[in-house]
C-alpha cells in the first residue's frame, strides 16, 4: 500500500495544485472529486495526472440513488436523472483510469444533505403513507430497495467501461440524508450480487470503526475492498457533524488493527486520507500534507 491524497483534504487546491502538491511531496496517487475535475476540465485533468505519473486512487463521487422513492412522476424523473448523472460519473472515472468510483448511495428520499426537514413534515407521523404531506419519505427499507434497483442498472454499464463501483457505507448519523447503507456488511452483501470487477466496497475508518462486525466483514470482503480511506473520528463532534473528520491521531480510532485486517484481506491499493474539517481546510495545504505523511507512518501503518 502507498499513501494517496484525497483532494478534499486540501479542499482549496484545484486539480492542478493537488497534482503539483502530490509531486512535491513524493506521493504516487491522488483521489479526485468530480466538482474539481469539472472546474479544471476532464481532458485537462486526465492530462495532468498522466503527465505527473500519478494514479487516481478514486473518483468521488457517484451515488445518491434513492430519490426514486418519491411518489409518482417526481420519483420517476429523479430516478432517471440520478442514473444519467451516475453514467456520466462512470464515464469520467473511465477517462481518468480511476481505481474506483466511490458511491455514496443517498439518504431517505426527499431529505436533503445538511438541511432541515421540510416544514410540512412536523407532526406528520411515522407512517410511510404520508410522503406527499411530509415532503420526504420515512421508508428506509424502500430507500435501500431503490439503491439495489439503481445498482442493477449501473453495474453492467460500469463493467463495460472497466470501472469498479465502490459502495461506501457511512456512519449511521448520515443515514437520513447521505447514505442508507450504514455498515460494511450491508454494502458487502449488496456488492456480492455482481462480479468483483464491477462492484466493491470502501473501508473508511471514520464511518466503520465502531462496528462490532468490522473485522469479520473486512475478512469476508477480501478483494472486494476497492478503497481504504483513513481519517480520525473527533470527539466531541462539531455542530456540523460532516466536519468531524480529523487528522489521524487526533481522535478516538485505533488504526493499526484495521490496517492489519485490510492487508490480511488482500488489499494492495492506495490508502487515501480524506478529511472534512474546517480548521484543516483553513491551514496551509503543504503543511497539511506534511502532517498527513508523518501521521500515516506513525499512526496508520500496521507494525510488523
Amino acid at each position: 500500500m502507498s499513501l494517496s491524497l484525497n483532494q478534499w483534504t486540501t479542499r482549496r487546491w484545484t486539480v492542478t495544485e493537488a497534482v503539483d502538491g502530490c509531486v512535491r511531496h513524493s506521493l504516487e496517487a491522488v483521489g479526485l472529486w468530480r466538482e474539481k475535475v469539472a472546474e479544471e476540465g476532464l481532458a485537462r485533468s486526465v492530462k495532468l495526472v498522466r503527465e505527473a505519473g500519478l494514479r487516481v486512487s478514486s473518483l468521488c463521487r457517484g451515488g445518491f440513488l434513492t430519490a426514486g422513492g418519491l411518489p409518482g412522476e417526481e420519483g420517476r424523473r429523479a430516478f432517471a436523472q440520478s442514473l444519467d448523472d451516475n453514467r456520466r460519473a462512470i464515464d469520467e472515472a473511465a477517462e481518468l483510469e480511476a481505481a474506483c468510483l466511490v458511491m455514496v448511495v443517498g439518504g431517505l428520499p426527499g431529505v436533503k444533505p445538511g438541511e432541515p426537514l421540510p416544514a410540512t413534515a412536523t407532526g406528520s407521523g411515522s407512517t410511510t403513507g404520508s410522503v406527499a404531506a411530509a415532503g420526504f419519505s420515512r421508508d428506509l427499507a424502500g430507500a435501500r430497495e431503490r439503491v439495489a434497483e439503481a445498482l442493477a442498472e449501473l453495474a453492467p454499464y460500469a463493467g463495460e467501461r472497466g470501472v469498479k463501483l465502490a459502495l461506501e457505507p457511512l456512519h449511521p448519523i448520515y443515514c437520513p440524508d447521505r447514505a442508507v447503507l450504514s455498515t460494511l456488511g450491508q454494502a458487502l452483501d449488496l456488492s456480492l450480487l455482481y462480479p468483483e470487477e464491477q462492484v466493491g466496497v470502501v473501508v473508511d475508518t471514520f464511518h466503520v470503526w465502531w462496528d462490532p462486525r468490522l473485522f469479520e466483514d473486512i475478512a469476508r470482503a477480501g478483494h472486494r475492498i476497492a478503497s481504504y480511506q483513513v481519517c480520525d473520528y473527533l470527539h466531541p463532534l462539531p455542530q456540523d457533524v460532516l466536519l468531524g473528520r480529523g487528522m489521524m491521531g487526533d481522535g478516538v480510532i485505533d488504526f493499526r488493527p484495521i490496517t492489519r485486517a485490510v492487508l490480511a484481506a488482500g488489499y494492495a491499493g492506495d490508502v487515501e486520507v480524506e478529511i472534512f474539517n474546517a480548521d484543516i481546510w483553513a491551514a496551509d495545504p503543504d503543511e497539511v500534507v506534511a502532517t498527513m505523511k508523518s501521521r500515516y507512518e506513525d499512526v496508520v501503518l500496521a507494525t510488523p
